[in-house]
Order: C-alpha cells, then structure tokens, then sequence
C-alpha cells in the first residue's frame, strides 16, 4: 500500500459486501491522495433527475516551516482545520472556524 498525505476509506452499499475483523457486513474502498480530493454529491431520483447538493474537498498542503495543514471544506467553506507540525507524532485540530 503506497503511502498518501490523505487517505480515504468509504464504506458504501455500491461496493461488494465483506466480513471485517469483527463479523460486521461492511462495503469498502479506500484510496490515497497527495494533495486535495474534491468530490460532488448530487442527489435524486435517477440519472436524469439529479441534482447538485453539495462540494466537498480535503487538502493537504506542507507549510514554509515543515508543518503540515490538513483542511475540510463544504460547499468551499473551511469547516474542519488540523495542523501537523513538524517532527510530531499527533496532530492538532483547530478549533472550528464558523
């Protein structure tokens, strides 16, 4: 497995159903991502009846100074905001900024 700033993991009814290490039924896929994911959610009825509902994007940027910024958007609003500084184990999540 290759190693990515972001890594997503869905668990989703559109993937093939598998046991985890617990029995659970779950459907998953995971991916990585470098520098930002942005994914639209639309919603409706069929292909020919959907409608935008909303943007979502994550971003990983590495600072001047060897921090690392991790940011959640909806709809472009920042909602979530982490900070990774440099030579640290754990991260420090921002308060929320709405």
């Amino acid at each position: 497995m290759r190693q990515y700033p972001i890594w997503c993991n869905i668990n989703s009814c559109a993937y093939k159903s598998r046991r985890d290490i617990n029995g659970n039924s779950t459907g998953n896929k995971s991916y990585g991502i470098k520098e930002h994911g942005e994914c639209e959610i639309v919603i409706g009825t069929s292909s020919r009846n959907s409608h935008h509902f909303l943007n979502h994007k994550t971003t990983h940027r590495l600072l001047d100074n060897g921090d690392r910024s991790y940011r959640f958007y909806v709809d472009g609003v920042v909602i979530k905001e982490a900070i990774l500084k440099k030579g640290e184990k754990e991260i420090e999540i921002l308060p929320n900024l709405f």
